[in-house]
């Protein structure tokens, strides 16, 4: 199936890694362009090293609020167009939400909430009839995920709120979508399995409560993004979609 990808171009933010680099990856396979930013330049460089000539980078934090502007202006003077994002943030620190201080919720909002509805209304604004904007939350937007009380207090908020720029940018042919990706191998999961203290057994037990019967890879992941983010998937938006090998038990 042609996804209708190629000499598109997209922005990933939070892409060095994980589920952005994987994303990317998918992207780049099928003839689009994308620009990846993330906030180590060593680490911009390696992935655009690994993605090749379609790919450039950028070194920029989402907490600026010029950072949507610069992938903006940096995608089109690289590659002449911009068609749409993948804004994903990295996992907040652990704890319950009632354990959590003040100052671990104040940073918490600046990065994973504002700096995240700041960019997809930017970018949003930006694009033109089929344009397309995928937003990297968790199955906490649907379930609380025990000791993840910031990301349990954000991330249906951030959901709510892409629902609501769905509902403003459809009329201009412009999607968003929410992607709730939930036990896939990635870093971040990793650490949480290590903080455990016994990260085999904690991987183990994640995998028998998923109906697939195993955790998920970050490519199986990128795959659904680009095919969100593709005009084939046209008249997808404001949904949240959970890539979770079946484990959300909500329908």
């Amino acid at each position: 199936m042609d996804l209708g990808l190629a000499d598109r171009v997209f922005v990933l933010t939070g892409a060095s890694r994980g589920l952005g680099f994987a994303t990317a990856q998918a992207l780049v396979a099928d003839g689009a362009k994308v620009v990846v930013s993330a906030r180590s330049p060593e680490a911009v460089d390696a992935a655009v090293a690994r993605l090749g000539a379609g790919a450039a980078g950028v070194v920029a934090d989402l907490t600026d609020a010029g950072t949507p502007e610069l992938l903006i202006s940096t995608a089109r003077e690289r590659f002449g167009r911009l068609d749409g994002a993948l804004i994903s943030v990295g996992g907040p620190a652990r704890g319950t939400a009632a354990d959590l201080t003040d100052e671990q919720w104040r940073e918490a909002f600046e990065t994973v909430f504002l700096g995240t509805v700041r960019a997809a209304r930017t970018i949003a604004a930006a694009l033109t009839e089929g344009g397309a904007i995928a937003l990297v939350l968790s199955t906490s937007a649907r379930t609380p995920i025990a000791g993840l009380g910031l990301s349990n207090g954000l991330r249906p908020g951030l959901a709510g709120a892409a629902k609501d720029m769905a509902d403003q940018y459809g009329p201009r042919g412009v999607r968003v979508v929410s992607l709730l990706p939930g036990r896939l191998l990635t870093d971040r999961n990793k650490e949480l399995f290590d903080a455990t203290g016994d990260a085999e057994a904690a991987a183990a037990q994640a995998a028998a409560a998923i109906p697939l019967g195993r955790l998920g890879e970050p490519g199986e992941f990128g795959k659904v993004a680009a095919f969100v983010l593709s005009p084939a998937a046209s008249y997808l938006t404001g949904l949240t979609l959970p890539v979770d090998g079946g484990a959300l038990r909500t329908l």
